[in-house]
């Protein structure tokens, strides 16, 4: 049987853990603030839950994925994949690796989607040298596991293309409804976003990044006419004022 340990019992942890245990694994599980549930080992710290484990699923935090690995290192046997799981840039996970040096094999994965509602089966991506060990140990449980060829980070970098696009239409999506309510039309605009989103294809990204080039003079008096609506609405024009400055670079 497969052990796992499982650093961080949050939303993505959780879930993977309990997902593990159902494929038939054996799961360790530490979170210092997080309860491991019936199913999962639980342990008093992270070098007890990687004690006997054959992969690390490190599924903290960017901030506390360098002290994650010093904690469980110690319990850690050599050649353990240490999956780094953390969104994080790619200087991070290199950081995770230099810090680890040849105890642990480290690997660079990419969590690709929300983690609920498929669980263990969310989309991930793994780049590094250990890369090709790692999806075929998650693979035998079921999990879509994708090998990015290139050094470690370049699965995050993907993960991290794909938030500037995913991150940044949310934002301005909620910034335009918060508009829309102040006025009375977010019914409207929830409704032309939706058609809008609805109808998009290649060619919707084509006239995204053609259009705005064309027509970058224009568009970023738009968008100051947009920003000082907001403001005469007292909703903050973040995403207004940054679209403004981007256009103006692309005019110039």
């Amino acid at each position: 049987m497969t052990t796992f340990a499982v650093l961080g019992l949050g939303e993505a942890g959780s879930h993977y853990a309990a997902g593990l245990v159902r494929a038939g694994a054996a799961v360790q599980g530490y979170d210092p603030r997080v309860p491991a549930t019936p199913d999962v080992v639980s342990t008093a710290d992270a070098a007890q839950a990687c004690r006997g484990a054959q992969i690390v699923l490190s599924l903290n935090s960017s901030a506390d994925a360098l002290d994650a690995l010093a904690q469980g290192l110690p319990g850690c046997a050599p050649g353990v994949l240490w999956a780094e799981m953390n969104t994080a840039a790619p200087a991070l996970k290199v950081a995770v690796d230099e810090a680890a040096g040849d105890r642990v094999r480290v690997v660079d994965v990419a969590i690709m989607a929300p983690v609920p509602p498929r669980g263990l089966f969310t989309p991930l991506t793994a780049s590094g040298p250990h890369a090709r060990a790692f999806a075929g140990a998650l693979r035998a449980f079921g999990v879509d596991v994708v090998i990015v060829e290139g050094p470690l980070g370049a699965a995050a970098t993907r993960k991290l293309l794909r938030s500037v696009f995913y991150k940044g239409l949310a934002a301005a999506v909620t910034e335009a409804l918060t508009a829309a309510h102040a006025v009375g039309l977010e019914e409207w605009l929830y409704a032309n976003i939706a058609d809008e989103l609805t109808r998009a294809d290649a060619s919707t990204v084509d006239r995204l990044v053609t259009g705005s080039r064309q027509h970058a003079v224009r568009r970023e008096q738009e968008m100051e006419a947009a920003a000082q609506l907001l403001d005469s609405l007292g909703v903050p024009a973040r995403v207004s004022r940054a679209s403004r400055d981007w256009l103006h670079d692309l005019a110039t």
